[in-house]
């Protein structure tokens, strides 16, 4: 049993970036659904289960232990449970002739968007991701989401375990197992055809848009932190910047919180000191003059209210546009979807025990507890007057918020359902996610995993992204999803997964699509769906398991 479980994990394991076996996507599963018999003991079944899944999660995402050891632990144990419940599922189908081609892909699918319940959602290592290569296939995202690839991806894994079961009980040759073979080779080769059609149109509805450029620094979260580096940081960033700019971007692009000062000039006079964050702004606003937009992350404060002499401040991760006359635009964007333990720790007003007790496993001796933002802001530039002078609009995500489908679809649309931006831009500091050994910086796999999930935002929304990342990747998707390897310009690696624990930039022109999709319009209505369908299926177990021991007890007083 603890075998069978222990094969689906290491599958599902080495499909993902950036080991990037992506076939063994198709039958990751197979095992898993074999061991879940109806002649298992749904006990030990369910423990097994968890502690694979355990195991799973602790190898799989072991860079989230460098920002905190014991949030990792926890947060793994946690999302495990999903492994019992999907096998004990997976069991009562089986026992119910429920056929897998359908139960496996609901439930796979239903699993995965449950991934982080209660701690805002995890949207990580999803089947889906395994195959942002695979360009034709996730076209259909733009319909069902990253759910759509999972689920399609699930429906293979459900036939094969289903006629490996009907072969070992010699009834394979039934016209059942013929018409699941059929209907998911239709279904295969539909999804196909459709990205295959999305993708020849594209040259319809996609134009060229302006030079941008993206600046990638190499600084690993504990150099950061230290506040040793700044002035350094600054000017390598400055430097890369200049070059995006000589080579003729329009708007250049710097990663997460890298500018390590409080660029909010309202809120200077309440600061014990602003030299340097006055210092930093002045040569922000001097080195976009007459060049390009930059945009730029940093860290702001805000006053929320003042009584008195007291005053409550808003601490917030945020983005701040300069404009090529030298000023900072009146609009920034604060980053509305925060990480657990990385910007805040849970529990602090539901369970505030629990809160205290995890804020001393973290690495810091007091509460860093960001707030978040609430508006998605709309940033605009114009082109440097020529034949093609127009406004352009793009939104700014942060971090993880390009790993969450309903972020990018609220920047994508308007109130009326009218597509409102023409690209996005990610910046990221996943610098929390490296080594720093012998003077270098070692990468993890959260840089490869961290870009593929970025690359159905693109598809889901039709937007191109232009990412700009501390430690890598910094990249340019385009409105298919492809991870554009190449530039215009600059000194990054050609192949942009190799973009990885190093510093650099790269120019290039940026796709502007006008399709709006269905996804951006109704959003991940299949992976709810498919919730609905677990939880029903919860509750029939749950009433069964009931009744067998009312009817147990009933028999006892008789």
């Amino acid at each position: 049993m603890l075998g069978a479980f222990a094969a689906s994990g290491v599958l599902l394991t080495l499909a993902q970036s950036p080991v990037s076996v992506w076939p063994v996507a198709w039958v990751a599963y197979v095992p898993f659904v074999l061991i879940c018999s109806p002649q298992s003991r749904p006990v030990l079944l369910g423990v097994a289960a968890w502690i694979v899944g355990s195991f799973f999660w602790l190898g799989n995402i072991y860079w989230m232990s460098y920002v905190t050891i014991a949030g990792w632990i926890a947060f793994c144990l946690y999302t495990a449970l999903l492994w019992p419940i999907l096998a004990i599922s997976i069991r009562f189908c089986r026992a119910k002739k429920i056929p897998l081609v359908i139960a496996v892909p609901v439930l796979v699918v239903a699993a995965e968007n449950l991934q982080g319940l209660f701690l805002g959602g995890f949207y990580w290592h999803y089947l889906a991701h395994s195959q942002y290569a695979n360009i034709s296939l996730i076209q259909l995202a733009d319909i069902f989401g990253a759910a759509g690839v999972s689920f399609l991806v699930g429906m293979v894994n459900g036939l094969l375990a289903e006629l490996i079961i009907a072969a070992h009980q010699k009834s394979i040759l039934r016209s059942a197992n013929f018409l699941k073979a059929a209907l998911v080779c239709v279904v295969l080769a539909g999804a196909i055809f459709y990205g295959r059609w999305r993708t020849g149109q594209s040259d319809e509805f996609v134009e060229t848009g302006p030079l941008v450029g993206a600046v990638q620094s190499n600084v690993p979260q504990s150099v950061k932190q230290s506040f040793s580096a700044e002035e350094q940081i600054f000017a390598d960033l400055l430097e890369q910047s200049t070059e995006c700019i000589t080579a003729g971007a329009e708007l250049v692009v710097w990663p997460e919180t890298m500018v390590q000062a409080v660029l909010n000039e309202q809120i200077w006079p309440y600061l014990s000191s602003s030299q340097m964050s006055e210092a930093f702004h002045n040569r922000l606003s001097e080195h976009a003059k007459d060049t390009a937009f930059l945009l730029v992350g940093a860290y702001d404060i805000q006053l929320k209210s003042q009584k008195d002499i007291e005053a409550d401040f808003g601490r917030y991760n945020s983005a701040f546009l300069y404009r090529p006359d030298g000023t900072q635009a009146a609009k920034r964007y604060s980053k509305i979807h925060l990480v657990p333990f990385g910007e805040y720790i849970p529990f602090k007003q539901t369970v505030p025990f629990l809160h205290k007790l995890l804020l001393s496993f973290t690495p810091y001796d007091y509460d860093y507890t960001l707030d978040p933002g609430s508006d998605y802001t709309i940033f605009e530039m114009s082109t440097r007057g020529n034949e093609n002078d127009r406004v352009y609009r793009f939104g700014a995500m942060i971090c993880y918020e390009d790993a969450v489908p309903a972020m990018a679809r609220r920047f994508a649309l308007d109130e009326r359902g009218d597509k409102r931006i023409d690209w996005l831009v990610n910046i990221s500091n996943d610098g929390w996610f490296v080594k720093f050994s012998d003077g270098k910086v070692k990468p993890s796999t959260e840089l490869a995993q961290h870009t593929a999930i970025c690359a159905f935002r693109a598809v889901e929304n039709r937007v191109a992204v232009l990412r700009s990342v501390n430690t890598g990747i910094s990249c340019l998707i385009d409105t298919l999803g492809r991870i554009k390897d190449g530039f215009l310009a600059g000194n990054l690696p050609r192949n942009a997964m190799d973009r990885r624990g190093m510093a650099g930039w790269f120019v290039d022109r940026i796709p502007i699509d006008k399709r709006t999709t269905f996804f951006s319009r109704f959003g991940r209505w299949l992976d709810y769906l498919c919730e609905i369908c677990l939880g029903l299926l919860v509750m029939i177990q749950l009433r069964g398991l009931f009744s067998r021991k009312d009817g147990r007890t009933q028999r006892a007083k008789n």
